[in-house]
């Protein structure tokens, strides 16, 4: 059988995670491979459609297809979601359509799931028959267990298309029926109280909705604008790791992303905005987002206030929302809302856009940030742990962060706990303690709260 692969890290033949392809193709020998490094060759695929319709021919030739990707940002890599894009925009999905198709993955498992969430989704907006998935960390090709694993997932793969097995589709089309956006008139700017305002942007297009989104919540909020198609971005992020020492881009002053990321901590309140294209925001977007990684794994807006106007169907695209949601939560700001033009009248979307500016002044006034969930808090262990141990000699500017911050908050440091533990593991063995503490199990819980309610 023909499986073409389609390598989205912007590293190309030096990606670590094409040698997990490769391993499968050196014990799996018997199949055809051919390789395409479509993140790291984008401008060439975009400009020359030769380069494009040769990778597209391979694809139209094969029984199945490999996604192969490392993770960037909760996401792919900004150039692997541009090629994405061509397929709808040169209009080739049929070539795709009923390719068995797996995604290798490769990152230290921080929203990998979102990430691979998106690509299966993709598979499914293509009509590809998707079998599944193989989360690595980066190191795993080193380890015997993980290479039984990834072999046994490879024959799973071959197997199935072989066999020609159905395949369960996990993400419905999705559905757009988007209303043309008229804006009603700003009668009264909203008074700031002092608080200033930015939108970052990739569409000012007076014509579609999300440019006159964009215009009618400047109006009222007398916000500065960030436009990102203007901007002067030389390429995307090429992951180097050169940041990881000093947080010193590879690409430096020499275009404007740095700049604009320092000049956006200015603000109190940050308003991102943009267009749903496929599943997330534009390439364009992405590549803005993937470069703000030359701060590594640390928190760069901490304390801001943070909403997004989008246009498109966020509802039906529940994983755009998560890795919103969960980017805030890593950059401890308070993400006040998600405004969408879908299924709202005009009148509707601009009462809720006043209302959003409202209370993102009142927030920023108040110094509030949510509560971190899960989302927040357990991405942040996962950095916590591999930065103190096998990454902390390449990201020395997260350890530095880390220590000063004091996110090396590891349990075995809390010593009066260790001690209480010490001390009562052993006497719950005895049985009456442990009947005692059984019993009166609710009580204990709830005894630190009540004091509180009484004291305070």
């Amino acid at each position: 059988m023909k499986i073409t692969v389609l390598n989205g890290s912007p590293k190309g033949e030096e990606s670590g995670t094409v040698y997990f392809v490769k391993y499968i193709q050196k014990k799996y020998p018997q199949h055809e491979y051919e390789y395409f490094n479509v993140a790291q060759a984008i401008k060439k695929i975009e400009n020359d459609p030769q380069e494009f319709d040769r990778v597209i021919e391979s694809v139209k030739n094969s029984d199945g297809v490999i996604w192969s990707f490392p993770l960037y940002v909760f996401l792919v890599h900004a150039s692997y979601k541009r090629f994405i894009e061509l397929i709808w925009e040169r209009r080739v999905e049929n070539i795709f359509r009923d390719k068995y198709v797996v995604s290798v993955a490769t990152s230290i498992h921080f929203f990998d799931h979102t990430a691979i969430n998106y690509m299966h989704s993709i598979s499914d907006d293509l009509n590809m028959r998707y079998i599944d998935f193989f989360s690595a960390d980066m190191t795993d090709l080193t380890k015997e267990d993980r290479r039984k694993d990834l072999l046994q997932f490879a024959h799973n793969f071959f197997e199935q298309m072989e066999q020609k097995r159905k395949t369960i589709k996990s993400y419905l089309p999705i559905i757009v029926d988007i209303k043309e956006y008229i804006p009603t008139e700003v009668r009264a700017p909203l008074d700031t109280k002092g608080q200033r305002f930015v939108i970052v942007t990739d569409a000012m297009d007076q014509d579609k909705n999300i440019g006159r989104m964009v215009k009618r919540f400047q109006e009222y909020t007398q916000a500065d604008l960030v436009d990102l198609s203007a901007l002067k971005i030389n390429g995307g992020c090429t992951g180097c790791i050169h940041c990881g020492f000093d947080n010193e881009c590879i690409y430096g002053e020499n275009d404007d992303v740095k700049k604009t990321y320092e000049k956006l901590k200015q603000y109190d309140i940050l308003v991102f905005a943009g267009t749903i294209k496929d599943r997330f925001l534009s390439a364009r977007w992405k590549t803005f987002i993937d470069r703000r990684f030359y701060i590594t794994h640390q928190p760069h807006f901490s304390g801001k206030q943070l909403a997004y106007l989008i246009s498109g169907p966020i509802s039906q695209t529940h994983n755009i929302r998560e890795v919103l949601q969960a980017n805030a939560e890593f950059d401890e700001v308070n993400l006040a809302g998600i405004l969408s033009d879908e299924s709202a009248s005009a009148l509707e979307i601009d009462e809720r856009m006043k209302a959003l500016a409202q209370n993102l002044v009142e927030y920023s006034l108040q110094g509030y940030i949510r509560p971190q969930t899960f989302l927040g808090i357990g991405g942040m262990k996962i950095f916590r742990d591999v930065i103190w141990g096998r990454l902390r000699m390449v990201f020395q500017s997260d350890h530095r962060y880390y220590k000063k911050h004091g996110k090396y908050d590891f349990p075995q440091k809390d010593f009066g706990t260790r001690v209480l533990n010490a001390i009562m593991i052993p006497i719950t063995k005895i049985p009456s303690v442990k009947k005692s503490i059984q019993r009166d199990m609710k009580k204990h819980m709830i005894s630190a709260n009540q004091q509180v309610l009484r004291s305070k």
